[in-house]
């Protein structure tokens, strides 16, 4: 059975760098509360054993949510956890790898940056969701991949049938547009983790919401 795209088309992702008024699992919440249902946990610069509370906190404070929770890199602190799914880049363990630890248990999605890594995700078997971009300017990469922009998007959702996010400098200003190209959900970083967590999330599902 292929993956579902949530109802609600944002995706947020709760990144300890990128906020400074919240923890993640203050954020995560926000996010859920606001109606966000796939909300994804990154916290690079982490230990395993801090990255670890962090997830069996958010988790408990998301157990009564219709919420979604993945996770960013870490396949082996996901094998500890009921989360929903694990989000894999190009310089992370394969896919085929962390399928192999994870089973069907969970749902993996995988970052691409050009039409050719698109399609290597399209073929694959472990492969569950695809994230295109970055489509605009980020800064939530230190070494972020040149931008693929909206045309781009049009494209690589004629050759992906599974899910697609796009991902990279999406806010309040061009979410519509990004949605318009096709794409199943909009993931972001900055446009709800930067300043009040809870009130950028209810005004990026509303105006996901408005198309």
């Amino acid at each position: 059975m292929r993956l579902a795209a949530p109802a609600v088309p944002v995706y947020g992702i709760a990144d300890a760098t990128a906020l400074d008024r919240r923890t993640v699992p203050e954020a995560a919440e926000a996010m859920a509360e606001a109606g966000i249902e796939w909300i994804q946990i990154r916290a690079k610069q982490v230990s395993g054993s801090d990255f670890a509370e962090i997830v069996e906190e958010t988790l408990r404070r998301l157990e009564s949510s219709k919420a979604r929770v993945w996770i960013n890199d870490r396949v082996d602190i996901a094998m500890l956890f009921p989360v929903f799914g694990v989000h894999l880049g190009q310089d992370d363990l394969p896919l085929e790898a962390a399928r192999r630890l994870l089973g069907e248990r969970y749902v993996l999605g995988y970052s691409t940056h050009d039409l050719e890594q698109a399609r290597r995700a399209e073929a694959s078997e472990d492969c569950d969701l695809v994230a295109c971009g970055p489509v605009f300017a980020t800064s939530s990469k230190d070494r972020p991949d040149p931008t693929v922009g909206l045309g781009f998007l049009e494209h690589v959702r004629e050759e992906v049938s599974r899910p697609l996010v796009a991902i990279g400098g999406i806010d309040g200003s061009n979410i519509e547009s990004v949605l318009d190209t096709g794409v199943d959900a909009v993931a972001m970083i900055g446009a709800l983790c930067c300043g009040d967590v809870a009130l950028n999330s209810r005004e990026m599902v509303r105006l996901a919401g408005q198309r």
